[in-house]
């Protein structure tokens, strides 16, 4: 099943897992500490405290806060866009917005995408290596809910853990890569 499939038929408790995966996943460019999201994973385990979690993630994480590039930009924008009802209704375009803007994410820092990575979508054979394993990730998630429940919860967040360690070390390989750059331009 695509991922648009997945999100289609995805419950209230798929959409926000998979909206807070890609958000969570994404979570090193806003230099947050790994575990400033997890009582939000909390609250979708037993149900309560949505909103007020996220009004917490959102002050911690400073969002409204000017974002230093792109990539940034758009995980800002997936904090900020975090419905505080927790409703099918509601999650459904912020997990498929969080979707597209954590692949958009990947697309940015990417070392091997190329030019033609921004057109490469779920069903692109085409996608960079980053893309590709970002794209799997948002499907397990999802598949993992549909399939468990919120039995598949502690499973959906070891995928994302995966995922924001990943991102972490090409972010930090990114920022030492642009001080090399800037060493040898000062020489």
């Amino acid at each position: 099943m695509s991922l648009v499939e997945l999100i289609a038929q995805a419950d209230e408790r798929a959409l926000a897992a998979g909206g807070l995966a890609c958000l969570d996943r994404c979570l090193p460019l806003l230099g947050g500490d790994d575990e400033v999201l997890r009582p939000l994973w909390a609250s979708l385990a037993d149900g309560s405290g949505w909103a007020g979690e996220l009004t917490r993630a959102r002050d911690l994480l400073g969002a409204g806060r000017p974002a230093g590039d792109e990539a940034a930009l758009l995980v800002h924008r997936m904090l900020e866009s975090a419905p505080a009802e927790r409703t099918a209704g509601a999650l459904r375009p912020w997990a498929d917005a969080c979707s597209v803007a954590s692949l958009g994410v990947h697309r940015l820092l990417d070392p091997a995408a190329g030019d033609d990575a921004l057109r490469a979508d779920a069903g692109d054979a085409g996608a960079s290596p980053l893309v590709a394993a970002e794209l799997r990730r948002q499907a397990m998630v999802l598949e993992l809910l549909a399939d468990h429940g919120a039995q598949g919860l502690r499973r959906a967040l070891e995928v994302t853990v995966e995922g924001r360690r990943v991102l972490r070390a090409v972010v930090s390989r990114r920022a030492r890569n642009t001080a090399e750059a800037g060493a040898r331009a000062g020489l």
